[in-house]
């Protein structure tokens, strides 16, 4: 795996949520569940153009969503390569305190892309994970992602709490 970089702490909207197919509705949109800076500017937005330019790019009424600005990742015209990415960043989020929620904590995400992968590829990738930083009892729950299809979440035996708790959440990205 390559690392990612992971120096930026603000992302735009369409980043955060078009890109990955977050339907307009999906209540992670809401000012509850996410944090709004006011006055953006060009350098959140990380693209040509403005966000206006591509706002209503999911409408509710199944238009097609407009050309997205220049990707970060790199040009569709390019011969594609298999690619093993991660980063481990801090994530930021508007919870109620509890033994498995915070406002802030840091995150690991990781992109496998290649070609014929499937969701076994994607369970034993995460048992993996999982058993190198020593938590072996894992149940995987099937789950709904916006952006990923199937989806599933990651459990694992808390033994403290006396519970199952939710320790990740994956899925594979549409072709």
């Amino acid at each position: 795996f390559t690392e990612m970089p992971t120096d930026n702490f603000v992302e735009s909207s369409f980043w955060n949520f078009d890109a990955l197919f977050q339907p307009q509705q999906h209540p992670a949109r809401d000012q509850h569940d996410t944090f709004f800076l006011l006055g953006g500017s060009a350098s959140v937005w990380g693209g040509s153009g403005s966000p206006e330019q591509f706002a209503g790019a999911q409408s509710s009424s199944g238009g097609v969503p407009p050309a997205p600005p220049p990707s970060p990742c790199g040009s569709p015209q390019e011969k594609f390569t298999p690619v093993k990415y991660f980063s481990i960043d801090r994530v930021f989020r508007n919870e109620s305190l509890d033994a498995t929620h915070l406002a802030e904590f840091h995150q690991v995400e990781g992109v496998v892309a290649d070609r014929g992968l499937t969701l076994g590829h994607l369970m034993g990738t995460l048992r993996q994970f999982f058993t190198k930083l020593g938590i072996s009892q894992l149940r995987f729950k099937p789950a709904y992602n916006p952006y990923t299809e199937p989806s599933m979440e990651v459990f694992s035996y808390h033994e403290g709490l006396k519970k199952w708790v939710e320790v990740g959440n994956s899925g594979v990205f549409r072709p």
